[in-house]
């Protein structure tokens, strides 16, 4: 009976499996890869298909997505990207609360070696991260600007702001050039709303307030994004002063497009979490594999209006 060595066994074992196919797989597989992800809030469906497009990408490259909610607390924020950095993290997918005070998270994921995407916001001081991934949130103003003047041939106009946030001080901007120059149009208010809609209702109650006691009259309304713009139309609905006030939100999200289909709202320039996340991840992969990826990506808004709105989906996100 012949004998054979250990290490013949082994060869013969790996023969085997090479024949299966099963030893090419053992070769390229890895030890999986930890991934971070935080957004300035998860009180926003928006960042929870945002995350989820990132996870289908994370995922099926046999990784971990591990993420965060600092509830717009940004030394909440960068007290858990810390941990995320204990815990292994190689990748960051941030979207900052605050662009400036964010900047100690940077600096600790640049100590560490965590590659930064940066979505959706972009962070103030750029060179600590890799990619920005985000939509043209400055268009996405102008469009919704085109749109009102559209309507109507003058304006009295309320914003609901969040300077903290460039993604939305971008679109208010965009806004703002669009009507420069053009008396007709006019900003009589601004509010800072916290891109969140019960934040932003209280700060349009307030306001209200304020317009009814001192006769003051406006027909327009911008929020920085959907949740602002559904916070104002609850306000304006407890106080029965929606009816003639244009209400315009930037996101698509399925809510404002709810209140799009029963007339409630006029138009939102929307954007796609799905499409962000998507690019955001496999960017990250790119650079991974030692590719040249774009320091700054951005993708396009497009007007949804009572008037397309049968093009889109009303219970989805784009």
């Amino acid at each position: 009976m012949k004998k054979y060595t250990l290490a013949v066994l082994l060869t013969a074992c790996v023969w085997t499996l090479s024949g299966c196919g099963i030893s090419d797989e053992l070769e390229n597989a890895h030890e999986p890869r930890i991934f971070g992800a935080t957004y300035m809030t998860r009180n926003n469906p928006y960042f929870d298909v945002l995350n989820e497009s990132i996870e289908e990408v994370v995922e099926g490259n046999g990784d971990i997505l591990i993420s965060r909610d600092p509830c717009q607390d940004q030394e909440k924020q960068n007290g858990q990207i810390q941990e995320m950095i204990e815990e292994g993290m190689e990748v960051l997918f941030l979207n900052p609360v605050d662009w400036e005070r964010v900047e100690p998270a940077l600096e600790a994921c640049r100590e560490a070696g965590v590659v930064i995407i940066n979505i959706d916001t972009v962070v103030r001081d750029t060179d600590y991260v890799v990619s920005i991934v985000e939509t043209d949130n400055y268009m996405a103003g102008v469009l919704c600007a085109e749109d009102m003047m559209q309507r109507v041939d003058n304006a009295r106009i309320v914003i609901i702001d969040n300077p903290i946030q460039t993604s939305i001080t971008n679109r208010v901007q965009g806004f703002l050039d669009t009507i420069e120059g053009n008396d007709n149009y006019q900003v009589i208010h601004t509010s800072v709303g916290a891109g969140e809609i019960e934040v932003s209702a209280e700060v349009m109650a307030e306001f209200l307030r304020s317009a009814v006691k001192d006769g003051i009259e406006f027909n327009v309304v911008l929020g920085g994004n959907d949740p602002s713009a559904l916070g104002a139309l609850a306000a304006l609905q407890q106080y029965r002063m929606e009816d003639g006030i244009l209400i315009y939100g930037i996101d698509g999200s399925p809510d404002f497009k709810a209140m799009l289909e029963l007339g409630y709202v006029t138009g939102t320039s929307a954007q796609s979490p799905k499409t962000i996340g998507t690019v955001a991840a496999e960017t990250a992969y790119e650079y991974l594999e030692g590719k040249e990826v774009e320091s700054y990506i951005s993708i396009e808004p497009y007007m949804i209006t009572r008037e397309n709105l049968d093009e889109y989906e009303v219970n989805e996100w784009q």
